[in-house]
């Protein structure tokens, strides 16, 4: 995968970008998920984004556009270029003949029962939406609802690219995220997918099973209590599920030689929410306590509103440093603030330093005090001020004598 990321998609992390472009144009970020199919095998599920690639909304605009269609016949080209769904028949040239052997064993689809498994009694269609009568001769552009319909010229194929077919010399499917319909279900199928449990039903099943039946076992006082056992039961099932796990033999070989399990061009940022919105509850409170009303009753109107005299959030410009905020340099409050994610950092003197999400942000320098939360953490990077870096000092923020080894540069990308 890292061969196919580096030569074929033309992408290498830390260097400028192939101007020259891949298979698929320049590539601007990736992320691809390693799954293990039912018998064991792995593939790899990834998205691309391409430089000058337009989001579904953007696109069906350029292309409803009469004075622009110019721009429809181009991204045309390109895709039927880009996504084959035929075998090649011209086979007077040695690679058109390789690219029809691919073709045929890896992308072109036979039928069996398991395209009907989920059809019943009612009219048996291939559930992977492959059928010889399904034949679109040409792409085409609908300028009244923006939507891009993509050729497909043997119902049985696959979406492949030929240039990948030969390097990786595996069945592939290719999709393009345009506009109209056909994006909406790409969109839905991925977020579907993505969010899917990896765990299998009879798996889960047979976890509670044996958690209820060790229960059932103990014969003490505590296993009587009508909570005190729910509380063992679904302790005692989580502990079964994550001794459980399914693993093929690839899996497991492809994890002892650190293979990974997901391929990625950036870093992904977390957000430690709770943090921040218990600080901001306890600094900006507001003047009603909810729980104060009884269940069902809302409270009024009048007891929502804000006097001159009370913060309001939209008027903040800064987080008020300035001023004592409510013990938060007690250590008390500090451990409470900190509950959900302490990062601990050694200093060259062999100090132990605190650093969390939240003073990061509140004590982020004066250089960095127009950025918003989530600008702060999609764009910046959290370093080590050590007298060996490399790292250009003028890009370093960070005021608070606490949180001297720690800074953050800038990033325009928000990558590593």
């Amino acid at each position: 995968m890292k061969a196919f990321v580096k030569e074929l998609l033309r992408y290498e992390r830390h260097r400028p970008p192939d101007l020259e472009g891949g298979v698929l144009g320049v590539t601007k970020a990736y992320y691809g998920c390693v799954e293990a199919q039912g018998r064991g095998t792995l593939h790899c599920h990834m998205m691309v984004w391409v430089e000058g690639g337009l989001n579904p909304k953007e696109l069906e605009e350029r292309l409803k556009d009469a004075n622009d269609s110019s721009f429809g016949k181009r991204l045309v080209n390109f895709l039927d270029d880009t996504i084959w769904n035929f075998v090649p028949s011209d086979l007077r040239h040695f690679r058109q003949l390789d690219i029809r052997r691919l073709a045929m064993k890896n992308q072109y689809h036979t039928h069996s029962a398991t395209c009907y498994k989920y059809c019943g009694d009612g009219p048996r269609q291939c559930r992977f939406d492959l059928d010889e009568a399904n034949v679109i001769p040409e792409s085409k552009i609908d300028v009244e609802t923006g939507e891009l319909t993509l050729r497909i010229l043997n119902g049985l194929v696959n979406n492949y690219n030929p240039t990948i077919l030969e390097a990786m010399r595996c069945n592939m499917d290719i999709q393009y995220i345009g506009s109209g319909e056909e994006a909406k279900a790409i969109i839905y199928y991925i977020t579907d997918y993505i969010t899917k449990s990896p765990l299998k039903a009879h798996v889960a099943y047979a976890s509670l099973e044996l958690a209820i039946k060790k229960l059932s076992a103990s014969d003490d006082e505590a296993s009587r209590d009508t909570l005190e056992t729910t509380r063992r039961i679904l302790q005692r099932t989580s502990f079964s599920i994550l001794s459980n796990q399914e693993l093929s033999a690839q899996q497991v070989a492809s994890y002892l030689m650190d293979y990974g399990d997901h391929f990625t061009s950036h870093r992904f940022a977390n957000v430690y929410w709770p943090s921040f919105e218990r600080y901001v509850d306890r600094v900006y409170k507001l003047p009603v306590n909810v729980d104060e009303h009884a269940e069902g009753e809302q409270p009024s109107e009048e007891e929502f509103t804000l006097t001159n005299d009370e913060p309001i959030l939209d008027d903040i410009t800064s987080p008020p440093i300035e001023q004592p905020i409510d013990g938060l340099n007690d250590d008390e409050d500090i451990n409470e603030f900190d509950e959900d994610e302490i990062r601990i950092g050694v200093h060259d003197d062999n100090i132990i330093e605190l650093s969390n999400q939240l003073a990061d942000y509140l004590y982020r320098g004066s250089s960095l005090d127009e950025m918003c939360l989530w600008e702060f953490v999609a764009t910046t990077t959290k370093v080590s001020k050590t007298r060996r870096s490399n790292i250009d000092t003028s890009l370093i923020t960070g005021d608070v004598k606490r949180y001297r080894s720690y800074g953050c540069i800038l990033s325009m990308l928000g990558k590593n």
